[in-house]
């Protein structure tokens, strides 16, 4: 039989953060004890008073605990509940010393005050002009965003998604999901197709229903695009959709071809010329697939491919100089009054750079590609040509700046990017460089380089450098390999490693790795280790102790400004989410004062790491940006996040585009470079243990590596080659000498991207 429990919320002792499940404890009238309660109540906070419905249960180990079905908040009715209800961060401009002050002055009548004479709130010390209306806007806020909660409350959606429905579409937040529920899918970061499918269903839409299916298709080409792929072939689209949305095919394809009829999909036939490292079948044999695109990636790779078709096509250069250079002379004066004695592989990339209009500068670390831009912008300032540098990171950037001794910057400052107006360096603004260098080129997503190419003039030369066996971008696409397989570009591999990189294990074993060798461990290394451990509860014991205390001892490294964790998975004993909640405990536990706040299912503390998980063109700050938080302002309801020396500010409702990166994965490691890595390998990640990921994991660390697992997954990494194979025809189409009709006649109307 289901009862009615009320109370204030005393604790909260765990609360997943992506089922909302929680355990707490209430604090409830007339009882001495504190009851246990369980459910989904993800964001409730400590001094909230909810009145709760649901049943009793016994745990088998945590004996008597109240199942929470439903709940709502309401509103204290003692002074001291007022008081902390008022000083649990609820409401913006209140902080703990100001509610205290409030409720000595207005007593039980404090929330009467707040509610209908507001006014009177100038009467507290302390209390100003700007604070009483920042308290009346939140307090009216609170109250809308609550009637939104109770609406939503039986499709369990969160209190956070809530303040974002309400914020998004203000009073006309319950009719907009009433019209149409997938719009918050569309419109709302945290809100999945899943959940709007959740409410959508619970308001009487049918099964069948084309706004449904037409979601669902849509949800899986965006959830594909987040793996990376540019396009879905048609009938692995189909099948998806059909398991997701539970209905017959038949209904899918019919979805499929309204979509493209409304202009919100493209369909192409990409026919391929396999190849072994397409793993698409016998190599020399043509494949036929049927592609559908969201229509933004397929502007992308058909500009993309134009673009660099352009600039590969246009023979007039602002480097022409260099195709006349007597090279020979060059490179014997650059050794004796440069002292830059380059390897003859070095010096085809320089001359390479300098002569063709697209170059690929790759290969792995220790093999002198810095050495070779810092030539290459040498020789360009000696005839006063104009240059950018770039990477597509803020830390890639910094990284690039340090090394070459030059300005340089994110890809999109260079683009001169704002929120309100887009990209203003484009065809119409181009940049006034001879040369545009992107540093980290692996990472470059189809959206980006789309973008960079609009930017870069005819005439310019483009140079892109970056390490091909590393895995791709975050983001849809994989532009530098397609570059490299279109065979369109002058490439140049440098494969020499170094004398003084061959002294490093890290640079030696890495090579090794990507050869497919397992990394040596020699006595005498002092930069790349193993320590052996079967079990993985015991081995993330291991790594805790490694990081807080044994690196610091040994090295003399601080375990959170020198130390990365990288792990090949999300869940597990030594996977990302464990290991990010045992370092924040060791490295960076409670204390009187550090300010916290509660997120979903994450506590975020002053002096926690933490990584941005998308893109916030608001704020500056992009997918995989590394930070630390600097303050919480509990009165004001902000975050402040030190990013690579910038001090970004977070109101509460963007605090979930936050995780703890104390250990962070393999693939958000990109573009980055740390003192110490420390890295599980284990059996347990046997799904995740390819050649790629170890190599990219190993290469992220400057000085020092610590393996953590077993000698049997580091082979069974070091065999599988698997290279991660996206959906994208950027190659096919460089290799064409014009676009297909089809994709002509759609360009015509294209809008601008």
């Amino acid at each position: 039989m289901h009862e009615t429990l009320e109370g204030t919320v005393e604790r909260i002792t765990y609360s997943h953060e992506e089922t909302g499940y929680t355990v707490a404890r209430l604090s409830v009238d007339g009882q001495a004890d504190l009851v246990p309660i369980v459910g989904n109540l993800l964001n409730v906070n400590v001094g909230e008073r909810l009145r709760l419905e649901g049943f009793w249960t016994t745990h088998a180990q945590y004996g008597r605990q109240f199942k929470v079905l439903n709940y709502k908040t309401v509103l204290p009715a003692t002074v001291e509940g007022i008081r902390r209800y008022l000083g649990s961060g609820l409401i913006k401009g209140i902080g703990p010393v100001t509610a205290r002050r409030i409720v000595n002055k207005f007593g039980a009548d404090t929330l009467e005050v707040i509610e209908h004479t507001p006014e009177r709130l100038l009467e507290v010390l302390g209390v100003g002009r700007k604070r009483v209306q920042m308290i009346t806007r939140a307090w009216e806020e609170q109250r809308r965003i609550k009637e939104v909660m109770l609406f939503l409350q039986s499709h369990q959606v969160s209190t956070t998604l809530a303040v974002k429905i309400y914020k998004q579409y203000g009073d006309d937040a319950i009719a907009v999901v009433q019209e149409d529920p997938y719009r918050l899918a569309r419109d709302i970061y945290g809100i999945g197709f899943l959940t709007a499918d959740k409410i959508a269903r619970n308001l009487g839409l049918p099964a069948d229903s084309p706004q449904r299916v037409a979601a669902g298709i849509s949800y899986v080409l965006s959830e594909l695009a987040d793996e990376g792929h540019v396009y879905a072939p048609q009938e692995k689209l189909i099948a998806e959709a059909t398991k997701i949305l539970d209905v017959p095919p038949d209904l899918v394809r019919e979805g499929l071809e309204r979509l493209e009829t409304e202009e919100q999909v493209h369909r192409e036939t990409i026919v391929y010329q396999i190849g072994e490292e397409k793993g698409r079948g016998e190599e020399g044999k043509l494949k036929e697939e049927r592609a559908v695109y969201l229509l933004p990636f397929y502007y992308g790779e058909v500009g993309v491919a134009n673009r660099l078709r352009t600039l590969l096509g246009v023979e007039r250069s602002r480097l022409s100089f260099y195709r006349t250079a007597n090279w020979e002379q060059v490179f014997a004066h650059l050794a004796d009054h440069s002292r830059l004695q380059l390897s003859p592989k070095q010096q085809d990339a320089v001359r390479t750079a300098l002569t063709h209009k697209v170059t690929v500068l790759t290969g792995g670390p220790g093999t002198g590609k810095t050495t070779t831009v810092q030539t290459i912008i040498r020789l360009l300032e000696a005839r006063r040509r104009s240059y950018a540098l770039a990477s597509p990171t803020g830390r890639a950037a910094k990284r690039l700046s340090e090394t070459t001794n030059r300005p340089a910057q994110t890809v999109h400052r260079l683009l001169g990017y704002s929120p309100a107006e887009g990209f203003k360096r484009n065809e119409a603004n181009p940049l006034d460089v001879d040369m545009v260098i992107v540093d980290e080129a692996s990472m470059l997503d189809l959206l980006l380089t789309n973008h960079l190419l609009k930017a870069i003039p005819p005439d310019a030369h483009l140079l892109l450098v970056g390490d091909v066996d590393q895995l791709p971008s975050v983001g849809a696409g994989n532009v530098l390999r397609d570059v490299i397989d279109s065979g369109q570009a002058a490439v140049v591999r440098l494969d020499t490693i170094f004398r003084q990189a061959a002294d490093s294990y890290i640079v030696v074993n890495a090579h090794r790795i990507n050869r497919g060798q397992m990394p040596l461990f020699p006595k005498g290394a002092k930069d790349f280790f193993l320590f052996v451990k079967d079990d993985p509860a015991e081995a993330a014991d291991l790594l805790v102790d490694i990081i807080q205390n044994r690196i610091p001892r040994k090295f003399g490294f601080h375990p959170l400004d020198d130390v990365q964790v990288l792990s090949p998975m999300y869940r597990g004993a030594v996977g990302v989410a464990n290991l990010n909640a045992r370092l924040q405990a060791a490295l960076n536990p409670p204390g009187a004062n550090k300010p916290e706040r509660r997120v979903g299912g994450r506590v975020f503390r002053v002096g926690d790491r933490v990584i941005q998980l998308r893109n916030n063109y608001n704020l500056d700050v992009f997918n995989g940006d590394v930070g630390r938080i600097t303050a919480i302002d509990t009165v004001n309801q902000t975050l402040i996040v030190d990013v690579d020396g910038r001090l970004v500010k977070y109101d509460w409702a963007e605090a979930d585009q936050l995780a703890h990166a104390f250990a962070i994965s393999v693939h958000k490691s990109q573009g980055s470079e740390y003192p110490v890595v420390v890295m599980p390998v284990m059996t347990t990640h046997y799904v995740m243990l390819t050649r790629p990921i170890l190599y990219t994991g190993v290469t992220r660390a400057r000085q020092l590596v610590v393996l953590v697992g077993t000698k049997r997954a580091l082979a069974i990494a070091v065999r599988n080659n698997r290279v991660i194979d996206r959906h994208s025809a950027l190659d096919v189409r460089l290799q064409s000498p014009r676009p297909s009709p089809t994709a002509r006649a759609t360009q015509q109307q294209a809008p601008a991207i």
